[in-house]
């Protein structure tokens, strides 16, 4: 679902515990820029605890023993002075906003374009896209927002499998979200 309701739950998966989101601390070049991301989706937030625990672990951020993290629960709370903008589908479009904000000086256009919104939503490219994306920006599909290699690349990453993601880019977007809860999530 790609609609964000007043009182809607999202879920984030990380190696700790947020409870209060800091955009200092988010990574740079993610689909939608620096944000905070969630999705309505709780499996794929326990999915990303893994990775988030790898880029920890990598980071130093986590010892090399954790064995888990948290997948946190926040409810959103609709504010009509917040801008918001939805990709509905795993488009052109959608593809070119997510290869400008991963790589610098790819569609400045559509980058500059999306920073007067305080949310981002759409479909998520995670880790298991990564290869698809990457051959896209070495133009192993064609030239590089070309539409035969927009839609080669679009019609490998499988785009109805693709769960949804929500990014909070602003401190404004960031006040209508409430911390509701966490659960700890083990992996092997």
């Amino acid at each position: 679902m790609l609609e964000l309701s007043d009182g809607m739950l999202l879920y984030h998966g990380s190696y700790c515990e947020v409870k209060t989101p800091d955009l200092a601390k988010c990574a740079s070049f993610k689909d939608f820029g620096r944000g905070f991301y969630l999705t309505s989706s709780k499996k794929q937030a326990e999915s990303f605890v893994s990775t988030s625990l790898r880029k920890a672990k990598a980071k130093g951020m986590a010892g090399a023993a954790q064995k888990g993290g948290v997948v946190s629960t926040f409810r959103y709370h609709y504010n009509g002075n917040v801008t918001g903008f939805i990709f509905r589908d795993a488009d052109a479009d959608w593809l070119h906003c997510v290869v400008g904000h991963r790589k610098a000086n790819t569609f400045p256009n559509v980058v500059e374009g999306m920073k007067k919104y305080d949310i981002i939503a759409g479909k998520i490219a995670d880790d298991t896209t990564n290869v698809t994306i990457l051959a896209y920006l070495i133009g192993a599909y064609g030239a590089i927002g070309s539409r035969e290699a927009d839609v080669l690349c679009i019609s490998r990453l499988i785009p109805e499998r693709l769960e949804n993601q929500f990014c909070f880019r602003t401190d404004e977007g960031l006040k209508c979200l409430s911390f509701v809860e966490s659960r700890e999530i083990w992996k092997n």
